[in-house]
């Protein structure tokens, strides 16, 4: 049996820091201890003040995001709602991250199996959903 100590999700980006601002504003993260502001043109990284949710470390590479990713974020914003109750909270969640440079890209409806879900992008086009 394997004995994970701890997860981190990484993103590789054109601007780490950047992106670390605008993650560390929609979750409530903070850097790091000991996170050293020269390093920022080569990495970037936030964790969770209540050692709860990963950390996410930002990478710099040279090359700009072309496709969809195969991995995403979801913001649990809508847990335990159904219906209008539901979209009225992912949709104010949605203009609270679009003033922090999201983009919002649309709603999946409900259907018979899945509640609504909010699509959006962060500041370097990663794909996230609102849920």
């Amino acid at each position: 049996m394997a004995n994970v100590k701890q997860v981190q999700v990484t993103f590789d980006c054109v601007n780490p820091r950047a992106v670390a601002e605008f993650w560390k504003g929609a979750l409530g993260y903070v850097d790091p201890p000991g996170y050293d502001e020269s390093d920022e043109d080569h990495w970037a990284a936030c964790k969770d003040p209540n050692g709860v949710g990963p950390r996410f470390f930002f990478q710099r590479v040279p090359e700009a995001k072309t496709v969809k990713n195969r991995l995403h974020i979801d913001v649990r914003t809508g847990v335990g709602m159904v219906g209008d109750e539901r979209v009225a909270a992912l949709e104010a969640e949605a203009t609270r991250l679009e003033a922090l440079g999201a983009r919002r890209l649309h709603l999946l409806p409900a259907d018979e199996e899945n509640e609504s879900c909010l699509v959006m992008q962060d500041v370097e086009g990663n794909e996230f959903c609102l849920d």
